[in-house]
Order: C-alpha cells, then sequence, then structure tokens
C-alpha cells in the first residue's frame, strides 16, 4: 500500500523540477521571437503545460470505446477550468502571501498584478466568460449541426492568439532572465538550447503527470474514496497541476504577471480546444455534476473580473478562491 504514495509523491515532485526548467526555457523562448512577457505566459506556457491534458480529452473523445470513456473527455472539458479558476489562482494568492519578508509581503499585498496585466486579464475573462457560456449552453440542448460548431471554438482560440501576439507589451531583458539551465555561463543562450531545454521539460512534465493522475486513480479507492469521485474531484486537480506549479516558480521570482498570464491562458485553452473536441466527437451533452461545475466555475471567473474591474485584487482575495472548490465538492454528493 506504500508505493502509491510514494510514487504518488515522487511524481509530484518531478513535475515541479521539470516546470522549474520549463518556466526558465519558455522565457527565453519568448525573449528570443521577441514576444512580449504576457504573451509568453498566456500563449506559449499556456499551451505547453495545457497539451498533457488536452491530449488526454482527445484521446478519451476519439478513440475512446464507448460512452463512458468519452464521457471522461468531456468531463475534462469542464474539470479543467474549474480547477484553474478556483485551486489554481487560490495557490497563486497562498504563494503570494507566503514570502517571507514583511514589507515585501505588504508591497505584494498592494501590487498582486500590474497596470498594463490587469488590462490585458480583464480582457482574458471576458472573452474566457462569453465562450465558457456558450459551450454550457450548448451541453444542455441537442440539435443536427451541433458537431460542426466546434470548429468555431478553435477559430476563436486561434483569433485569441493572434490578439496576445500582435498586442503590444514589454519583452524580457535578457539581462532580467535566469541563466538557460542547459548553458548557465551563457549570458545569451542560442535558441536551440532554449528549445531543447522547454521541449524536454514539457516531455518530462506529459510523464510525470501521466504517472501522477494513474497513482490518484490508486490512491483514492485505498483511501476508500469512489472511482467516480476520484475522476470527478481529484484527476482534474492533478492534471492542472504543471499550470499551478508554474504559477508558483514564477511568484517565488517576482514575476506575479507571468503567473497569472499563464493561468488566464491555460483557461482560454480549456474553453476551447477539448470544447471543440467534444463538440466533433461526442453529443456533448452536460449532466447536473457539470452544469454544476460549471456553475462555480463563472461565479468564481465573475468574482475575479469584479476584483480586477475594481482594483481590488490581493494575495487573500485570490487565496479566498479555493473556497469555490470546496462549495462544489460539498455539492456533488447531492448531484451523483
Amino acid at each position: 500500500m506504500l508505493v502509491p504514495f510514494v510514487l504518488l509523491l515522487l511524481s509530484a515532485a518531478a513535475i515541479y523540477v521539470s516546470c522549474e526548467y520549463f518556466v526558465n526555457g519558455v522565457e527565453w523562448v519568448g525573449h528570443r521571437f521577441g514576444m512580449s512577457q504576457t504573451a509568453t505566459g498566456t500563449v506559449l506556457a499556456a499551451f505547453g503545460t495545457a497539451l498533457p491534458e488536452s491530449v488526454v480529452t482527445f484521446v478519451a473523445v476519439v478513440f475512446g470505446h464507448d460512452a463512458a470513456h468519452k464521457e471522461i473527455g468531456v468531463g475534462a472539458a469542464l474539470g479543467g477550468p474549474l480547477v484553474l479558476a478556483t485551486i489554481a489562482y487560490a495557490v497563486v494568492g497562498i504563494a503570494f502571501m507566503t514570502v517571507k519578508n514583511t514589507q515585501e509581503r505588504r508591497a505584494q499585498e498592494r501590487r498582486v498584478v500590474s497596470r498594463p496585466a490587469r488590462r490585458r486579464l480583464l480582457d482574458d475573462q471576458r472573452w474566457f466568460l462569453a465562450i465558457f457560456v456558450c459551450k454550457v449552453a450548448l451541453g444542455l440542448v441537442a440539435f443536427a449541426f451541433k458537431p460542426w460548431l466546434g470548429v468555431l471554438f478553435l477559430l476563436a482560440y486561434a483569433a485569441y492568439v493572434w490578439r496576445e501576439i500582435t498586442a503590444s507589451g514589454e519583452t524580457a531583458d535578457a539581462e532580467e532572465l535566469e541563466p538557460l539551465k542547459l548553458t548557465p555561463r551563457a549570458k545569451n543562450p542560442r535558441t536551440l538550447w532554449a528549445v531543447l531545454q522547454t521541449v524536454g521539460a514539457l516531455v518530462a512534465i506529459f510523464a510525470a503527470s501521466q504517472l501522477f493522475v494513474r497513482e490518484i486513480g490508486v490512491v483514492g479507492p485505498l483511501l476508500g474514496l469512489p472511482a467516480q469521485l476520484v475522476a470527478l474531484l481529484l484527476s482534474p486537480i492533478a492534471t492542472e497541476l504543471p499550470e499551478t506549479m508554474n504559477a508558483v516558480i514564477w511568484v517565488r521570482q517576482g514575476k506575479s504577471d507571468l503567473a497569472l498570464a499563464n493561468i488566464s491562458g491555460a483557461m482560454m485553452i480549456q474553453a476551447t480546444i477539448p470544447s471543440a473536441l467534444g463538440l466533433l466527437f461526442t453529443p456533448w451533452m452536460l449532466d447536473r455534476t457539470l452544469v454544476w461545475a460549471a456553475v462555480v466555475t463563472v461565479a468564481s471567473i465573475v468574482g475575479l473580473y469584479w476584483f480586477l474591474k475594481h482594483r481590488h485584487l490581493s494575495a487573500r482575495k485570490l487565496a479566498a478562491f479555493g473556497a469555490l472548490y470546496i462549495v462544489f465538492a460539498a455539492g456533488v454528493p447531492f448531484l451523483m
């Protein structure tokens, strides 16, 4: 019985170390290609860390042998945004509050996000809410041409990426970046090394994440949790672990804008690509539990938008979003 718990801890440690290499590499890739820091977080980092769970959704809905397998993919399309909107943002807030220096902690409380990043994050929340509400609404009705609407979600993500890449923003200065871990002595490492480190770290994240998810499935029953409850409550947390780890690392480095941009960009991916796959390859009908997950997700994003809009966002308020996941978990037994 001890082996699954040990593997769970080892895989979590491997994810964290891999994320250290990934965020270091992806910052250099963004710098070498002239991308703004925000675009590096919302596009490059978000796409890289969201790729593993998108692949899981793709395999589930395209190659699933029966309706049960396809429902796993549909659940992932709703569970991912829920975890990011509640737990991931809460972890960022908690990471802020663990800063040891009191003066620095107070400064962080006053400025969780910079003014330019705040405007971009507000736009991201509007984009996400519009797309997310549409995908939930489509899950409540059935009509003949619904599968073809999946293409619109892919186009929506393409438009979002174009907006992020072409928008103005500060590009990271090479002197502000930590040395590339593969070539620590090089002041301005070659693009090839930065890409190799980023891709290699991404492969390690994918492998460690798969092991983590598998061991969650083993540990759950050992703790007396039903398999369906494990799949609904714990698996999404496991699949979104890389984004959360990235955010913690960037907060620790004093790059809160990148941390929040990474989560926001990952949410845009989760709102579009898995949804498109679900619409194209499944009936895309949501049960009561998934609708409840959607309601909690919308509540979290509306709250985040309000705090950003009125300049009231702080580390403590970000940490409080984690309570919404507890609210979701408390309501699940009454809906199953």
